[in-house]
């Protein structure tokens, strides 16, 4: 048996650990590519829970509006329909309610034709808000007719 020499051994391993790096570099770049796509997933997912969450207070904010005004909500001045791109005309106290809330329906989940609020209460106090609206930028698992429907007493 014969003795490896040094120089001999050098030759061999000769660009060993660069290609060991190179592995490394691909396999980190493959781990941060995933977690830039986890966190983008993240906040459009965001993005989308926090719309249901504002047609949510926007839907108690009209209710309380009703509650404070009983009468003219058990006699039917609050059911309508109200398009966030075109919201009704003030004058009486519901129309001024139904328009404030139309704008901020507007602000909030974007004033295009695709948002709408409608209210219909009957005589009794029994309430259904309908809010709907866009929600097909939240990716695969939103759509464009996104509803949220809030049912109460008055």
């Amino acid at each position: 048996m014969r003795p490896v020499s040094k120089t001999s051994m050098h030759k061999s391993q000769s660009g060993v650990g660069l290609i060991e790096i190179l592995i490394a570099v691909l396999v980190l770049s493959i781990g941060f590519l995933g977690i830039a796509a986890l966190q983008a997933k993240s906040l459009s997912t965001n993005n989308s829970a926090m719309a249901r969450s504002m047609a949510t207070v926007a839907s108690y904010s009209i209710l309380d509006a009703m509650r404070a005004d009983r009468a003219n909500a058990l006699a039917g001045s609050y059911n309508q329909t109200v398009t966030a791109n075109a919201c009704p005309a003030k004058g009486t106290l519901a129309q001024i309610q139904l328009n404030q809330w139309c704008a901020d329906l507007g602000l909030a989940l974007s004033a295009t034709a695709a948002t709408t609020g409608i209210v219909n209460c009957t005589a009794t106090g029994d309430c259904t808000v309908t809010i709907q609206f866009d929600d097909s930028r939240a990716g695969p698992g939103g759509v464009a007719n996104q509803q949220v429907i809030t049912r109460a007493m008055l």
